[in-house]
């Protein structure tokens, strides 16, 4: 690691701190002394918002407001999120195209007919509240966008490089990314799927490699404040169902031999072995979508928890403990986020081989 990479890593474990401090600052009443909750603070980082607390500045968060979008029985409904004036509890009402809205754990809700604040039952779920289609532009969403927007700059100018080149020598950021697509190429797509197959699939492995792992990164860059896609379950369940999906159609009359009769092997065993086989279709995307989420959102509930010991404590003196493993383990991090992207896409690899692998004689 080189020491501009520990110097970035430092600062991110320093800034994450400062968030902490920030957010303790924000959900705290100055005339109550309000217990630090970890799950509260943890749970506030990792999940999706509708907007981007960067920092606070003399007691006032600091945020880039996005648009809320909702579909309501009055019709789209659109609004700024600053309008909840960073409150997340439902006490601020918004009142917008006939409606009132009010904003509860990071979910919009709609309060009913003549209510004018939430009532919760005894388990704090609101109960004079329904909450309307929800289409907003989240945090998460905006990463997405930016990353797209990202890899196809990053991806033309790569082709505009050889388009122009010569003697077609990389140059510049050509330089970098001919190294990364060759090893998808040759270390991922030819390996798993054979050297007369894998050029058909090599555009989508090429970009969940690069989508994956971008967005990886972005989770790990502190003023992000928790802006991390690959965290998100639903992000990891619709690259599972197109690996799925490409599967499914790319496999040959071998592959479903294989599941549905299984060759070589008595009749009653294939009777037990298809409805396995079956399920294990579904079982493969299931596991990417849990791997994928659950390696992503563990790195960072541990940094989390690690540096929420020093609010738990109360004490300065457990500080350069907490930073010193949170330091370890965003080094960990900054290594997981290209060995997911890596393993996500080699196991799709996989699967395509498996489905279009030819019956050997």
């Amino acid at each position: 690691m080189t020491l501009n990479t520990f110097k970035s890593t430092i600062f991110s474990v320093l800034f994450l701190t400062t968030s902490f401090v920030g957010f303790a600052s924000e959900n705290s009443d100055p005339t109550e002394d309000k217990e630090f909750n970890a799950k509260e603070m943890i749970l506030h980082h990792v999940k999706d918002a509708h907007e981007f607390h960067l920092w606070d500045w003399n007691g006032t968060p600091v945020s880039l407001s996005l648009p809320i979008i909702l579909w309501t029985d009055n019709g789209l409904t659109t609004f700024s999120s600053s309008k909840f004036h960073h409150d997340d509890s439902g006490k601020v009402i918004v009142e917008e195209n006939g409606g009132k809205f009010v904003k509860l754990h990071e979910k919009i809700y709609q309060l009913d007919n003549n209510a004018n604040a939430v009532e919760f039952d005894t388990e704090h779920h609101p109960t004079n509240a329904s909450m309307p289609t929800d289409i907003s532009i989240t945090r998460n969403v905006f990463m997405m966008w930016v990353s797209a927007v990202l890899l196809l700059i990053i991806f033309l100018s790569t082709a505009k490089v050889y388009k122009k080149s010569e003697n077609k020598v990389p140059t510049g950021i050509a330089g970098f990314i001919e190294p990364l697509i060759m090893f998808v190429r040759d270390e991922i797509a030819k390996p798993m799927i054979g050297d007369h197959k894998y050029k058909r699939y090599m555009p989508y492995l090429l970009t969940i490699f690069f989508f994956i792992w971008i967005n990886n990164i972005f989770g790990l860059i502190p003023i992000l404040n928790g802006a991390n896609l690959s965290g998100n379950i639903a992000f990891t369940c619709t690259l599972a169902v197109f690996t799925f999906i490409i599967t499914t159609i790319s496999g040959n009359k071998n592959y479903w031999k294989h599941i549905f009769w299984m060759p070589g092997v008595p009749v009653p065993m294939k009777i037990f072995l298809m409805p396995i086989e079956i399920i294990g279709m579904f079982v493969k995307p299931i596991s990417l979508m849990i791997r994928l989420f659950a390696n992503i959102t563990a790195g960072h509930v541990i940094i989390l928890a690690l540096m929420s010991l020093i609010f738990v404590f109360k004490s300065v003196a457990i500080a350069p403990v907490s930073v010193a493993f949170s330091l370890f383990i965003t080094v960990i991090e900054i290594i997981v986020t290209a060995i997911q992207a890596y393993i996500f896409t080699i196991l799709s690899a996989l699967y395509f081989g498996m489905a279009t692998e030819e019956e050997h004689h």
